[in-house]
């Protein structure tokens, strides 16, 4: 692996409200963040560009957006014309694997994150998953990553030759309330971010199960969400 003066981690980086807040967290650990994008076919590819700023603002040292056709394999309606589904409660999200699950969606992302990071001399790959205010995916749960880490040892020349990665999810166990207060003390402008499944131009839903759980939680953090949504969402 490749030296730095700062230690390096890549951070994966969807442009919405988690991301952005791992990113702030790493920044704040010390580490210099490059950061990893992807166009995988997704309907907010709006997300890329809210990326692309807060890389630039926030201090990352690089940002790689890489390409990935996975409306080709289709399955989710994140990638098709599938119906987002919208107005769920709580109980509806828990009932079981929602259509906006992206096959293998994790697993690919996390594969080009730990083949970068090889190249780059970092040790450290941040993600924004969480098992708390979720959507109900399997690969967001603590079960997963503790998975994918050990085949990442097992299969890589840096984890063979004994420079281990580390994989980091600060905020697994916290809800929507706690990330904002989080990125709050962070210092992240979530104007900045994009959390919407079914953005009508850049505009959010606000209906959607993303946008539901993350105008929950700036409620219960007592803030106002700054994102832009369609003019009928109360906030």
């Amino acid at each position: 692996m490749m030296h730095h003066p700062v230690p390096r981690a890549v951070v994966l980086l969807s442009g919405g409200l988690d991301s952005t807040t791992v990113l702030a967290h790493a920044l704040a650990e010390g580490f210099s963040c490059n950061c990893l994008s992807f166009r995988y076919g997704q309907r907010q590819e709006i997300e890329l560009r809210r990326a692309a700023d807060l890389c630039r603002k926030m201090g990352a040292e690089n940002h790689l957006v890489l390409n990935l056709d996975l409306a080709a394999i289709g399955g989710s309606a994140l990638t098709t014309d599938m119906p987002v589904p919208k107005d769920r409660g709580r109980e509806e999200m828990e009932a079981g694997i929602p259509v906006t699950y992206v096959p293998g969606r994790n697993i690919i992302f996390l594969a080009h994150a730990l083949a970068w990071a090889e190249v780059l001399g970092a040790a450290d790959i941040f993600l924004g998953i969480n098992a708390v205010d979720y959507s109900g995916y399997p690969d967001c749960r603590p079960e997963f990553l503790q998975a994918f880490a050990r085949m990442a040892n097992l299969g890589t020349r840096a984890g063979s030759e004994g420079t281990p990665f580390t994989l980091h999810a600060p905020l697994m166990h916290m809800n929507k309330r706690q990330i904002i207060e989080l990125g709050t003390r962070l210092g992240v402008n979530y104007a900045d971010t994009h959390s919407c499944y079914d953005p009508v131009g850049e505009l959010a839903c606000g209906r959607c199960d993303a946008c539901r759980l993350r105008l929950k939680g700036f409620a219960e953090a007592g803030l106002p969400d700054p994102a832009p949504y369609v003019a009928e969402v109360k906030r």
